[in-house]
C-alpha cells in the first residue's frame, strides 16, 4: 500500500495510491456512485452508517461517522476538530493499513476523506469488502445451529495481540466471519498499537461481555457456551 494525501476544498482526502484510485470527494458522495450507475444498498446492523457500493470489480463500503452517547445530542456527525492527525476516518484508514501490512485480517482501507467547517470536521471512510462475510452477532441470530469457528476466532484475536493491535470496542458486532470461514475485524476508528500488558485480558473481558447482553437479549446461551472453546484457541497462540 502507497499512502497519498490530497487537499480538498474543506479538507483532505487520505488513499491507497497503488490502488489507481482517481480521488476526489464526490466518492464519498452516495450521489456520485449513483450517477455511476454503481448499485447501492444498506444491510446488517450498520444500516443508515455504512453504504454497500457495486460497481464493475469494485466491492466497497462507505462509512459516515455518526457520533454517540451523549455527544450525538449535540450533533450526529461532528466532531471536535484537535489536528488532521486526529481525524477519526484518518486514524482508522492508517491503522488499517497498518494492519493490513502486517497480513492480518481487517478491510483493506481505500480512502478516507474530512471535511472541515470553523471548529468542527465530517469524516468518511471506504474500505474494501469482504464477500460473503457476516458478523458474529448476526450468525449466532440466523444459524446458531451451525458449527460456529469459535476455536479460530480466538487464534484470530491472539495474532492481533501479538501484533500489539488493541481494539478497545470489541465486540460481537465488530468480528467478521467470511464464507471460507474466516475471521476478521472492523471499526478501528478507536484502534491502536500498544506493548502486550494488560489491556489485552480487557478486550476479550469486553467480547465476553458483548456475547453474555446478547444472549441476555435474545434468551440463548450460544455466546456463553463458545466462549470456553474460544478462549481456548486464544490460549493455542497466533496460527492463521
Amino acid at each position: 500500500m502507497k499512502e497519498k494525501r490530497e487537499a480538498t476544498q474543506d479538507g483532505a482526502i487520505l488513499y491507497d495510491e497503488s490502488l489507481g484510485l482517481h480521488a476526489h470527494s464526490g466518492l464519498f458522495e452516495p450521489t456520485f456512485w449513483q450517477s455511476q450507475g454503481a448499485e447501492l444498498s444498506e444491510e446488517g446492523p450498520s444500516r443508515g452508517r455504512a453504504l454497500f457500493i457495486r460497481q464493475g470489480q469494485h466491492r466497497w463500503v462507505l462509512k459516515h461517522y455518526y457520533r454517540g452517547g451523549w455527544a450525538a445530542h449535540l450533533s450526529n456527525d461532528r466532531y471536535l476538530w484537535t489536528g488532521e492527525s486526529r481525524v477519526r476516518s484518518f486514524r482508522e484508514w492508517r491503522m488499517l493499513a497498518h494492519l493490513h501490512n502486517q497480513d492480518l485480517p481487517v478491510p483493506r482501507p481505500v480512502a478516507a476523506a474530512y471535511c472541515r467547517r470553523a471548529a468542527t470536521y465530517t469524516s468518511d471512510l471506504i474500505s474494501a469488502r469482504i464477500r460473503g462475510a457476516t458478523t458474529l452477532s448476526e450468525r449466532l441470530l440466523e444459524d446458531p445451529a451451525t458449527d460456529m469457528p469459535w476455536a479460530v476466532i480466538g487464534r484470530t484475536l491472539k495474532r492481533f495481540h501479538l501484533a500489539g493491535a488493541c481494539h478497545p470496542d470489541l465486540n460481537a458486532h465488530n468480528i467478521l466471519l467470511d464464507e471460507d470461514g474466516g475471521v476478521h475485524l472492523l471499526d478501528f476508528d478507536k484502534g491502536r498499537i500498544r506493548r502486550q500488558g494488560p489491556w489485552c485480558m480487557a478486550n476479550l473481558s469486553r467480547l465476553q461481555r458483548s456475547l453474555a447482553k446478547l444472549d441476555r437479549e435474545r434468551s440463548t446461551t450460544h455466546g456463553s457456551e463458545g466462549w470456553n472453546t474460544l478462549f481456548e484457541g486464544y490460549k493455542q497462540g497466533g496460527r492463521k
